[in-house]
């Protein structure tokens, strides 16, 4: 092979591996987003049920009952974080 020729297959063999490495991180990085999101959506569910829980043992007021659940809703939020980062 000429000297241009192979010079030519390693820059398109380099140019693959790079695009190849790319992707691949580019896909965990995908599926961490995923399992940060149905974290944070199983957060807001379950974030609903404690409050309606509070409300109707009447355990606390109705803003107590909310700052349960902001506080639910904020650990969730941290957990995402940890995944996704």
């Amino acid at each position: 092979m000429s000297d241009c020729k192979l010079r030519t297959n390693r820059f398109v063999i380099a140019i693959l591996l790079t695009v190849l490495s790319g992707m691949a991180g580019a896909t965990e990085q995908a599926q961490q987003r995923r399992d940060a999101r149905d974290v944070r959506q199983d957060t807001r569910q379950d974030s609903r049920q404690t409050k309606q829980d509070c409300r109707a043992a009447n355990q606390q007021s109705n803003s107590g009952c909310r700052q349960d659940k902001r506080q639910s809703k904020q650990q969730g939020r941290e957990t995402a974080r940890d995944i996704k980062y």
